[in-house]
């Protein structure tokens, strides 16, 4: 096993010399076999070994007597160690999550702690072949998303440094192998039996049944492993740059939003993942329930050929096509009113809500080929000019038009989407005439005047 080892290690590049490396160990075979091939290296890579575990208070005075194993170990190998006590069960009542899931989240969060506390470079950690194939074959059962095929990584960022697994390159068998030889006796968790967990079902009746096949099934996995995580890695960096080029943002990360057009200019591929990373950008945390077939839904909405339509996804996030803009949100957010009405400053500067800054100024001479600004002469309205949102019943005019024609149907012409058109920003005069649907649409004053100052207003966007 050991040469199997180290040229994982060496090909992966998973240590450097001269590292502090915490080693996750839980009394178990992997993991003790772990802590022991570590320090038989320890010397020659001059590492610098700690050994972290963590009782999850499910099996009561055995898990306790887990810790107190490991660290019996750790005192004879001469291994710094360090453990914690966590309350899964507490914590998976208050998040509404599955026992395993709790229990991996806060013995991560453990680790990234031991990691920031002693600046490691690696958390090694005893995951194997046979893990791999578990993972793999789980994956393949229960979701529709190549990018969860990638399996188990050999190496990637975590806190101060990385997560390393170097017995990927070992089977369970290799490891109760090395175990004996080395006079090692670690604990077994009787849970790691009961059929009850997905994993445990197919550890135990589907894996035995494939090595029958294949006996070489676990090298075949681990290449497939690799080289999926290698194109998942390029393909979600470039689903990253589709993102930041295309969705924009609140700066909670509450809403999300793009225009249909641009963003069907990229692959389907990408379009997938990034789909994937705007769902993982809004929740908090992803629903169970969020599968395969919303991913179809949020499909037929870029395809669909309908203006406006709404799809409802878990936890109250809407999906809402409007035109050519898609838009994610939460619909059990508190309403939020995001009317306003500021005076203009003439001359100088108004700042929006989002951050849009309008400048005023009183010019003698009409300026040339100014499209994203507005000019009128002073006679023409009554003073002090407001940058108000729109109110029922709002009409405005403009030169050639017969009559005056509603804000509504003006945003409906320009397929304005129905959550911009609230917070759109109108330029009014004092008697409450639209002069100037900001960006969009210019109006006429009633009153007509020959003679200048003018006043020129213009904006840069927030």
């Amino acid at each position: 096993m050991n040469k199997a080892v180290i040229a994982f290690i060496n090909k992966q590049r998973l240590l450097e010399k001269n590292a502090t490396v915490l080693v996750g160990v839980s009394g178990g075979p992997d993991s003790m076999a772990l802590l022991h091939f570590l320090r038989s290296i320890r010397e020659e890579w001059d590492l610098k070994l700690i050994a972290i575990s963590v009782d999850h208070q499910l099996r009561g005075e055995e898990s306790i007597a887990d810790v107190k194993y490991v660290e019996e170990i750790c005192r004879q190998w001469a291994i710094p160690f360090k453990s914690t006590s966590v309350d899964v069960k507490s914590y998976k009542n208050e998040l509404h999550v599955g026992t395993q899931v709790a229990a991996r989240e806060m013995r991560y969060r453990f680790f990234e702690e031991q990691m920031h506390a002693h600046q490691a470079s690696y958390l090694a950690l005893g995951h194997h072949s046979d893990d791999q194939l578990e993972t793999m074959l789980m994956s393949l059962v229960r979701t529709a998303n190549s990018s969860a095929l990638s399996g188990i990584p050999a190496k990637r960022e975590f806190a101060t440094g990385w997560v390393i697994r170097p017995l990927l390159a070992a089977t369970r068998l290799d490891i109760e192998t090395y175990c004996k030889i080395n006079g090692i006796t670690p604990r077994y968790d009787p849970s790691n039996n009961e059929l009850t967990y997905t994993r445990n079902y197919f550890r135990n009746t589907v894996l035995p049944l494939i090595k029958e096949k294949n006996s070489n099934i676990h090298n075949t996995i681990q290449h497939l492993s690799e080289t999926l995580a290698e194109d998942e890695a390029y393909l979600r960096n470039e689903a990253e740059k589709l993102v930041n080029k295309v969705v924009d943002f609140t700066t909670n990360y509450e809403r999300a939003s793009f225009e249909i057009s641009l963003f069907k200019k990229h692959p389907i591929a990408l379009q997938r993942r990034a789909y994937h990373l705007i769902l993982n950008y809004l929740y908090k945390r992803l629903p169970k329930d969020l599968s395969y077939t919303h991913e179809a839904y949020f499909f037929s909405l870029l395809e669909g050929g309908k203006g406006n339509v709404q799809i409802d996804f878990p936890f109250n996030l809407t999906l809402e096509k409007s035109y050519n803009n898609l838009s994610f949100y939460f619909s059990d957010q508190e309403p939020h009113d995001s009317s306003y009405c500021k005076t203009l400053n003439i001359p100088g500067t108004t700042m929006l809500p989002d951050g849009t800054v309008i400048h005023a100024e009183m010019i003698e001479q009409l300026p040339l080929g100014e499209r994203d600004s507005y000019v009128c002469k002073l006679e023409e309205i009554q003073l002090p000019l407001h940058i108000r949102t729109r109110k029922p019943g709002d009409r405005m005019r403009w030169k050639g038009l017969a009559g005056s024609k509603k804000v509504k149907d003006i945003f409906i012409d320009a397929k304005i989407p129905k959550l911009e058109r609230a917070s759109w920003p109108i330029l009014v005069d004092d008697q409450g005439e639209i002069l100037w649907l900001i960006g969009l649409k210019k109006g006429q004053p009633k009153h007509q005047a020959n003679n200048a100052p003018y006043i020129h207003i213009y904006y840069e966007r927030g």
